[in-house]
């Protein structure tokens, strides 16, 4: 799947749909309040910390991040 021009809330919002998860199912998997979740997707999700960002994939959604430079 190609993810240039989406924004990280728009990403997560879909992968989580695609899991057929709940904001508040993903939140308890990252240990998150339901509203940290809402806020994510809805205000693009650009204002994550990286390790937050990790963590929601990997626990919350299933998947993997590799990060190369």
């Amino acid at each position: 799947m190609g993810y240039s021009g989406k924004n990280i809330g728009k990403l997560i919002k879909d992968a989580r749909e695609r899991k057929n998860l709940t904001q508040e199912q993903l939140a308890e998997r990252v240990g998150k309040k339901r509203s940290y979740i809402s806020r994510i997707e809805s205000e693009n999700g650009n204002n994550i910390k990286i390790h937050t960002f990790i963590e929601v994939i990997e626990k919350g959604l299933g998947g993997s991040i590799n990060i190369e430079f």
